[in-house]
């Protein structure tokens, strides 16, 4: 599903051939495998790390030593929810007035054994103050909140009897 806007969200969805506990791994831990490489804001992406605990942080890391921290963990309810601010500005730059930061909500849906509905909403980008009009296009254009490579990394990890 392309994105979809709505007011001050993006909303959008994909499901995957795979167990509701190995979406919400490869969400979480694996975030740096399926995150598209030219949207980070260190130079020469490794690693992208999610302390699994609410207060933990989201921190990329370069190949150079080089970290940047984005966000704020605010929910991690395995397998069902994650929730992390977008503590980035309209400018793309770190944002560190956690009040002028929106939030992404993802949900894990299980719709059999081997089967996971993933919606995700961007949330309360009018937050980010002036500007925030042009962040909320570029998370929901066929450049931001798509789930494609996400859904390549989650089937192609998951067992053959799920595909």
């Amino acid at each position: 599903m392309s994105p979809q806007i709505s007011g001050t969200s993006v909303r959008t969805s994909v499901t995957v051939a795979a167990p509701v506990e190995r979406a919400f791994t490869v969400f979480t831990e694996e975030m740096g495998t399926w995150w598209d490489p030219d949207h980070h804001l260190v130079d020469g992406f490794e690693e992208m790390v999610v302390e699994p605990r609410v207060g933990g942080r989201i921190t990329d890391h370069g190949r150079d030593g080089q970290t940047c921290t984005w966000a704020r963990v605010l929910a991690f309810e395995p397998p069902t929810r994650f929730a992390f601010s977008w503590d980035i500005t309209p400018r793309w730059e770190v944002e560190t007035d956690p009040a002028r930061a929106s939030e992404v909500e993802v949900r894990f849906i299980a719709e059999g054994p081997d089967r996971t509905r993933v919606e995700l909403e961007h949330k309360h980008l009018d937050r980010h103050g002036e500007g925030w009009e042009g962040m909320r296009d570029a998370v929901g254009s066929p450049d931001g909140w798509s789930l494609d490579g996400y859904a390549r990394v989650v089937e192609r990890r998951a067992p053959a009897s799920a595909r």
